[in-house]
């Protein structure tokens, strides 16, 4: 087991230590089970765009609206 000194870690160390981790579960999607409030969610958002109260964007649209929001 691989012990991280969380503390003495600059910001940088830290964000490359979560893309690590992020790369090495993303090797094996099956293995981490979803929490059953996500479905709920994913199931409400799929209700709503049934029923045309909401819609689907792209990730480039959705990219650009967000850097319009924080700039």
């Amino acid at each position: 087991m691989t012990t991280l000194a969380l503390k003495e870690m600059s910001l940088a160390e830290k964000l490359a230590a979560m893309e690590a981790l992020w790369e090495d579960l993303s090797r094996t999607p099956e293995a981490v089970e979803s929490p059953a409030w996500h479905k709920e969610v994913l199931e409400q958002r799929q209700n709503r765009v049934a029923e045309g109260k909401a819609g689907y964007t792209s990730w480039e649209s959705a990219k650009a609206d967000i850097r319009r929001e924080v700039s």
